[in-house]
């Protein structure tokens, strides 16, 4: 998959409603402004999602009145119109946040394209839903997935049917209970995903209460996932706030711990840092320089012994890092003095950068 197509989904912060507008396109709203305004503040790039259902197709209806089937009652007393759905997405557009949405059913994906929204969302549970995921492959928009209770052999399948269409794809660890306890978090599988999909951008969508979520952050970042999920909502008196759910309070620092773990992990884990001049100059004074051991004449060939390691080491002496036994001194050396680079006709003299180096470094 090209770098520009995983670049969709790097460091890529996606906000989810579900069903916390509870039916109102106030509170959506509401939702929409509040968490655009924490995301714009920290300077995160964010997705704010939406799930879409065309209710009379998606629940049979023998069942629509059920109101002992909680999935049911729920989704039938959160509905919104497809007017207000568009209302919101248009308000996630003009807060400067990405468009996304879960259809559940292929109706729903019509409205997807139908209000321009940029990415599909696959929910755990429909990523063997083949009628759904060749709709959504038909939208040619990049999706991200998630994993919750999913097989290796599910999860092949949904990568090679998306792979072999060209449709860019992300793949979310995620654990489908609701809240997840610290122990049932299984972070490790950031290092399955990643090594099985090395092509692919990993993220986690977690269920964990809010005050894990700055912990889980850290190790989730440390792990090489790279867009992550939470739910959300705000807190008002009618409605009581799901532990999994996290208010703009709790997301802002959810997204500080973000930045603290880049900061903590600093650059590409596929190359050597570069080494920071102070941590140089930090280890050169711990080095041991060469000094003599006795009255050195011009011409000796330095053995070990002639010389003692001790610090400190000064500028233009050479360490334990240069000593090459049975180079032979071309001017004499005192006893105690420090042996100098310019004192050998070897490399490290001849060289100007290396004889740079030992010039300017030590005391």
């Amino acid at each position: 998959m090209a770098v520009i197509e995983r670049n969709i989904f790097d460091e890529l912060f996606v906000l989810e409603v579900a069903n916390n507008h509870w039916g109102s396109l106030d509170r959506g709203l509401r939702i929409v402004r509040d968490f655009a305004t924490v995301a714009r503040y920290q300077g995160i790039r964010c997705a704010i999602k939406l799930q879409f259902r065309d209710v009379k197709q998606f629940i049979h209806a023998d069942f629509r009145d059920r109101q002992d089937i909680r999935y049911v009652k729920k989704t039938i007393d959160t509905q919104l119109s497809d007017a207000d759905l568009a209302t919101l997405v248009e308000e996630i557009r003009r807060n400067n946040c990405i468009r996304m949405s879960t259809p559940f059913d292929e109706r729903s994906v019509d409205l997807f394209v139908e209000l321009g929204i940029d990415i599909i969302k696959i929910a755990s549970s429909d990523i063997t839903d083949w009628p759904l995921l060749e709709k959504i492959a038909q939208t040619k928009k990049p999706v991200i997935a998630s994993t919750g209770g999913a097989s290796v052999k599910d999860m092949d399948a949904m990568v090679t049917f998306f792979g072999n269409r060209g449709i860019p794809l992300a793949i979310n660890h995620c654990v489908s209970l609701y809240p997840s306890e610290a122990g049932e978090l299984e972070l490790n599988q950031i290092d399955f995903l990643r090594k099985r999909y090395p092509g692919l951008t990993i993220g986690w969508s977690g269920h964990e209460t809010s005050k894990d979520i700055e912990a889980t952050m850290l190790v989730a970042y440390a792990k090489g996932a790279r867009t992550f999920e939470r739910h959300i909502d705000i807190v008002t008196p009618d409605k009581a706030l799901s532990p999994y759910c996290s208010t703009p309070e709790a997301v802002s620092d959810w997204f500080a711990a973000f930045n603290r773990a880049k900061s903590l992990c600093g650059g590409s884990s596929d190359h050597r840092r570069t080494l920071a001049r102070k941590e140089i100059e930090y280890l050169d004074a711990l080095v041991r320089g060469v000094y003599a051991r006795r009255d050195l004449p011009a011409g000796a060939r330095i053995t070990r012994e002639d010389y003692y390691l001790a610090v400190p080491l000064q500028k233009g002496q050479i360490s334990s890092r240069e000593l090459i036994e049975g180079d032979v001194l071309v001017k004499p050396v005192a006893k105690d003095a420090k042996i100098t680079v310019d004192l050998f006709d070897n490399p490290y003299a001849r060289t100007a950068e290396l004889r740079q180096l030992i010039e300017n470094r030590g005391l």
